[in-house]
């Protein structure tokens, strides 16, 4: 099963995509639905406060920051 090692971020900050473990570079909307059906690990879908599907880190404690960011 693949993991989340990376991220690419755009010039507001904002996470567009993901870098997998096999060198898949993937959608936050890819990301999502794979983190939903368990296909991806180190990310976690869950609904924010509005009811939405977002993507968090799996260690409660941790945020995106820690990952890096890739080109």
């Amino acid at each position: 099963m693949e993991t989340v090692v990376g991220i690419h971020r755009n010039h507001f900050g904002e996470i567009i995509s993901f870098v997998t473990s096999g060198g898949r570079v993937i959608s936050y909307q890819k990301a999502l639905m794979e983190a939903a059906n368990g296909d991806i690990t180190g990310v976690l879908a869950a609904e924010d406060h509005h009811g939405n599907l977002v993507l968090s880190p799996e260690q409660q404690d941790q945020s995106f920051d820690h990952y890096p960011n890739l080109f």
